[in-house]
Order: C-alpha cells, then structure tokens, then sequence
C-alpha cells in the first residue's frame, strides 16, 4: 500500500520481507516491535516533510494495508494485550468492528527524546480511521516515556495479531460489522 502527498511518500507492505526505514530512529523501534509481536514480516519505506505528518499518514497506510489483507475474511475481531515493560505495564484492546475510536491513555511522567504522546496519538486515530478498529490503550503503570510507548506498541502488536487471525464464523450477533 502507498500513499503519496505533497507532504509524504509512504510505502507498507506487510508479508513480506524488507526493511522498516522511516527515516524516523523512534518510529523505526517502535514499528520492529509491533510487526515482531503481530508475527508479520514488514516492508516500510517513507519520505516525509514533518514528523506529525510522517506518523498520521503511516497509521493510514498502515490501516489500510491491514483492511486489504482481511478483504473478505472472516477474523476474529477482538484482541488484547497487558504488556510489562521494566517500569511500563499497558493495557491494549483492539476491535476490528466496523466502528473508528481510539482511546489513548498514555501518561508518562518521564520524557525520553523523540517519544512524543501527540504523535503516537496521531498514529493511533489514524490507524482507528483507516482500519475501522476500536483501539484502547490505558498505562496502567509505569514513569518513563520509552517505556510506556514501547509497550503500547509491543501490546497492540499481540492485539492485533489476535483479531486479525482468521475465523470459522462472522464474530458478530448482529451478523454484519
């Protein structure tokens, strides 16, 4: 999946094998992380003008590839992750329902450099909106900023892994998502 502007040039495959190169040394570690507990090989390439626009737009693309890749599937929908990390402890839960909302409750004490709440924010809603996912995150321990957002990303790698994975049945009682 690409997606080109005037303010970005973003490439995510997902299956197959490449290189997370962002350009971006923070959202570099944080996507290795998510792809490694999603269980996915990645390919991720960007060029872009600000970093908001860098993190916006590849929770687009990344939404998007996502959807592509469930096209006509039946999945599982729900999935979730309490993640520790030293100090860090994060609870994600992801419903692939149809329905775009992000709740992020990220708060740590301690800033680290280049580990920004307003970006990581910006991914998440972008990804709620491309994807059509329910996504929740709630800190519910933890002081330094890396370790926080690390273990968010690490926990909505499981989580997403979960409600990605196929199902016999459309996990829904109204029939429909």
């Amino acid at each position: 999946m690409r997606r080109k502007t005037k303010e970005v040039d973003i490439i995510v495959e997902i299956g197959i094998e490449g290189e997370i190169n962002t350009r971006d040394r923070v959202l570099d570690h944080l996507l290795t992380a998510l792809f490694f507990y999603m269980q996915e090989k990645a390919n991720v390439k960007a060029k872009w003008d600000l970093r908001h626009h860098l993190w916006e737009d590849l929770g687009i693309v990344l939404g998007e590839e996502l959807k592509e890749k469930i096209k006509g599937k039946k999945i599982a929908r729900f999935g979730n992750a309490i993640m520790p990390m030293d100090d860090a402890l994060v609870l994600v839960a992801v419903d692939i329902s149809g329905r775009a909302y992000a709740s992020v409750e990220l708060a740590p004490e301690e800033g680290e450099e280049g580990f920004e709440l307003t970006l990581v924010r910006e991914f998440l809603w972008a990804l709620a909106r491309s994807l059509n996912a329910t996504i929740h995150m709630k800190q519910l321990s933890g002081v330094n900023a890396h370790h926080v957002i690390e273990a968010a990303f690490k926990g909505l790698g499981i989580a997403l892994r979960k409600a990605l994975r196929e199902s016999k049945r459309l996990e829904s009682t109204k029939g429909v998502l």
